[in-house]
């Protein structure tokens, strides 16, 4: 069965606020007053559009509170040329940007999916890196290779002239020296988000930044639309029919598991499963063997993201961890896997979660999708 791919009518992400008597806006809380958020899945921004053009961007953890985010760092989006007020408390930040260095995969995926890698001139490296035009631009000078989080590159940054550079605030960090050169720090906190559309509507984000908001609404719209019609195909189900699955590996002693309100598990919800940890976390904890066996070992399916060297099998698995075969999944040859060394999941899973979703809904509901379909990122592993 063929996925729609066709767009969505393009909508409006952006309110329009104008003063009552058309004055000068003098604070934070001033701006804030009769501005609706027209986001719909993105906890952890903000967008208001002031009568002069200028844009007020605020950017918050998403994990911190969901029904009201608290505002932690202000931007002012200026238009280039143009004299717009600044209101007191945020940063002028003059758009479009049009250099820029990013830190993570799914910041480069937001720029990849606008078409926009003219703007990139420098990423973090490029290990699993899979695009080839990213890979040119580095070969060839046009994009740094600045060093991984708390090993920046100060001087090659320096050389790269951008004009901002998106952070993960919450990560390793080393910022600091960043910081010293007044480069702006735009935070992306895109893979804090609980839902697979609220990740990519950050999307919307980075299209303030570099002049491509309807191009970054439309995208978004289309994206939406695919994956709740996705949704909409197994939302009815009863409890019975919905398989039950668990996800992680044995590392260095301990598993890896992601809570019940992660992005992860919303995932699998929405693909009509039930994911077997059930709690209020939203992060990942690790756990001993013997407590994720308590929980999943009668589990119908078992999802497994890895960097393997060569083909992973069953044999492999069982290798790394034997009492990985206790787990009535893998008996039963029920492992949903995706190796990152043969599949740029990070690279464009941010910014496709409707297939995510359509892998899943194909494993968890053969029926569905049917038997031609393909997958893009997660299959059963073959035995």
């Amino acid at each position: 069965m063929k996925r729609n791919h066709l767009l969505m009518p393009l909508f409006m992400v952006m309110a329009i606020l104008t003063t009552a008597c058309g004055g000068r806006v003098k604070s934070v809380d001033e701006v804030r007053q009769g501005v609706s958020d027209t986001l719909k899945y993105a906890k952890g921004f903000t967008v208001r559009t002031l009568d002069d053009g200028v844009r007020l961007v605020d950017v918050a953890d998403p994990q911190t509170d969901e029904d009201r985010m608290p505002v932690d760092y202000h931007f002012a989006l200026v238009p280039k040329g143009s004299r717009g007020e600044v209101p007191q408390g945020y940063q002028r930040v003059e758009v479009p940007v049009e250099r820029t260095i990013v830190m993570t995969m799914l910041q480069l995926s937001n720029f990849t999916a606008l078409g926009a890698h003219d703007v990139v001139r420098g990423i973090t490296g490029t290990k699993n890196l899979f695009n080839e035009d990213i890979r040119r631009r580095v070969a060839d000078g046009r994009m740094v290779k600045i060093g991984m989080e708390g090993n920046f590159d100060t001087e090659l940054i320096l050389a790269a002239q951008p004009e901002v550079i998106f952070i993960s605030p919450f990560k390793r960090g080393g910022y600091d020296a960043i910081k010293e050169t007044g480069i702006t720090l735009i935070p992306h906190l895109g893979y804090k988000e609980l839902t697979p559309l609220g990740q990519a509507e950050w999307v919307k984000f980075v299209g303030l930044f570099i002049g491509k908001e309807r191009e970054a609404d439309s995208l978004f719209a289309a994206i939406e639309t695919r994956y709740n019609s996705l949704k909409a195909l197994v939302a009815d189900l009863d409890e019975a029919s919905r398989p039950t699955v668990f996800s992680g590996e044995m590392h260095g002693g301990n598993w890896y598991a992601v809570g019940g309100k992660n992005s992860l598990a919303q995932i699998f919800r929405d693909a009509g499963a039930r994911y077997v940890i059930d709690n209020d976390d939203t992060g990942g904890v690790n756990i001993e063997f013997e407590q994720m066996y308590a929980a999943a070992a009668d589990a119908d399916y078992w999802r497994i993201l890895n960097s393997f060297e060569g083909d992973f099998s069953y044999e492999a698995l069982k290798a790394s961890e034997p009492r990985n075969e206790l787990f009535r999944a893998f008996r039963e040859h029920k492992v949903i896997y995706c190796n990152m060394k043969q599949t740029p999941y990070y690279e464009k899973s941010p910014m496709m979660p409707d297939v995510l979703l359509s892998d899943l809904v194909a494993i968890f509901h053969p029926d569905v999708l049917g038997a031609d379909y393909q997958p893009t990122f997660y299959h059963l592993l073959v035995p």
